[in-house]
């Protein structure tokens, strides 16, 4: 009698892994969207404004020389990205009233791990105090 309880129990499961991987299997991102750079860690799709979710850029208006020439680098780079579209998955407003968003290539990857990758942004999840660039 305790075979059918287990029976059940994996016929469930295994329904439920064959329903994810035909949903999976059937999802089509988001369209490609026209989008300009702001600076490096903001981007304007129409009259949508959008903060670039997973990074800090410097700023274009920063405190020294250095971190304005790497926010004009960031800034140029990210534009690069943006070049052949992107697709954001879009995850609420920051304080700003700015769209919060993964912003990814054509290709599916990350464009905030590109610019931290090439040391352009550092990793930031929106809490907390961020580090001077100066």
């Amino acid at each position: 009698m305790a075979q059918r309880p287990r029976r059940r129990a994996l016929a469930m499961i295994l329904l439920t892994g064959a329903s994810l991987i035909a949903a999976w299997l059937h999802w089509q991102p988001g369209p490609l969207q026209t989008c300009r750079a702001v600076d490096g860690d903001t981007i304007h799709c129409g009259e949508q404004r959008v903060r670039v979710r997973g990074l800090d850029a410097p700023e274009l208006r920063g405190r020294c020389e250095a971190e304005r020439r790497l926010a004009l680098a960031a800034t140029e780079r990210l534009s690069d990205l943006l070049e052949d579209g992107v697709r954001l998955e879009t995850s609420g407003q920051d304080r700003f009233g700015r769209t919060l968003a993964v912003v990814r290539d054509p290709r599916g990857e990350d464009v905030a791990r590109v610019l931290i990758r090439e040391g352009l942004a550092r990793r930031y999840d929106g809490r907390g105090p961020r580090e001077g660039w100066c």
